[in-house]
């Protein structure tokens, strides 16, 4: 027999294994700029929506500005405690609608305690609990009365809007405001508002707390999978609980801030602040870490309204043109966590 006739299978084999490497690396590589595409996409977008603004004729003379910048970033601040709030039930796959109504609670709580004379720490402590006992209440409906979160937290926001114009009349509460409250709202460090560097520390906490803790874990265990927390442990109604109470002790304290801002406790704005938090924080599974609510996200999600806010209302288009951009962002916040947990499902099955 000649060497010629010998067959030798060995190599197809070690040419069909090195074919399956290279397609299996190429499949990784193409995975890894899927993730990185999904994660930046919206980086991307509000820097464009930037440069736009910037270049605009309307706008050019104004969005680039310090001014605005420092003005945007500021009334971001408030938002930003409020969306990084209202992200804690979500994680465990809750809903709080009642943040907005929750910060002008105890926004008027906290001016009406300056009002009396009480110090500003006596107000923040006021601010906060009246948060913290909002949030308990619908943490307890939601929890022990079985109450779907969507309905407990909407009317809450509705008992809420009703008792602020009980006790003020719809009146904004402008004397006994301390100047030194008004001038932390006003000042700057680095031509940054001193309020920024409060919601960049509460982000931080948060992002930690979510992130690098056992109650992080747990919280995010009862948002994927209820039945399955429970069974290794978790206290499901208890975690639960306690994303409310976080979330509402937040909104109180951005009440607070929303004094130092404006100079007056106004019991109409609280319910402006709903929409965009919320839509912030469905926008931050489109951002940084995609398919899951995260606080880069969310500061991403702020950048992005806040650019989009000011850039329209420099343009000098209509207030109803802000909402309907608010509300779009809503939507396409929903949409987006919905179609990122779905293929989360998928790839687990």
């Amino acid at each position: 027999m000649s060497y010629e006739s010998i067959e030798t299978t060995p190599a197809p084999a070690v040419d069909a294994l090195d074919a399956a490497d290279h397609v299996g690396r190429g499949s990784a590589r193409q995975e890894r700029l899927v993730y990185f595409a999904e994660a930046y996409a919206l980086v991307g977008l509000t820097v464009a929506l930037i440069v736009l603004f910037s270049v605009l004729p309307s706008t050019t003379g104004t969005f680039p500005s310090v001014g605005n910048l420092q003005a945007t970033l500021g009334n971001q601040a408030v938002l930003t405690i409020i969306a990084v709030g209202a992200v804690l039930p979500l994680v465990a796959n809750a809903y709080d609608f009642s943040v907005g109504a929750n910060m002008g609670l105890s926004a008027v709580l906290a001016g009406k305690a300056l009002a009396a004379g009480a110090p500003v720490v006596v107000a923040l402590l006021v601010a906060a609990g009246t948060g913290v006992a909002v949030g308990l209440t619908n943490g307890l409906v939601v929890t022990r009365a079985r109450v779907n979160s969507v309905i407990a937290t909407l009317g809450m926001a509705a008992v809420i809007s009703g008792v602020l114009s009980w006790i003020t009349g719809g009146q904004a509460i402008v004397n006994g405001i301390p100047s030194s409250l008004t001038s932390f709202g006003a000042d700057t460090f680095l031509d940054i508002p001193l309020p920024v560097y409060v919601a960049l520390a509460v982000s931080a906490i948060v992002y930690f707390v979510l992130g690098h803790t056992t109650y992080g874990r747990y919280t995010h265990s009862v948002g994927a999978n209820r039945t399955a927390a429970r069974l290794v442990g978790v206290n499901v109604r208890r975690v639960t609980l306690s994303t409310f109470v976080i979330g509402g002790m937040l909104a109180g304290g951005a009440g607070l801030i929303e004094i130092a801002r404006i100079g007056v406790a106004n019991p109409q704005v609280g319910p402006d602040f709903t929409v965009p938090a919320i839509a912030a924080a469905f926008l931050s599974v489109a951002a940084i870490r995609p398919g899951t609510f995260n606080v880069g996200g969310i500061l991403v999600a702020i950048l992005f309204l806040g650019a989009l806010n000011s850039g329209l209302n420099l343009a000098g288009v209509s207030s109803y043109v802000n909402n309907i951009a608010n509300g779009i962002a809503l939507i396409a916040g929903v949409a987006l966590a919905g179609l990122f947990g779905r293929q989360r499902g998928d790839a687990e099955s």
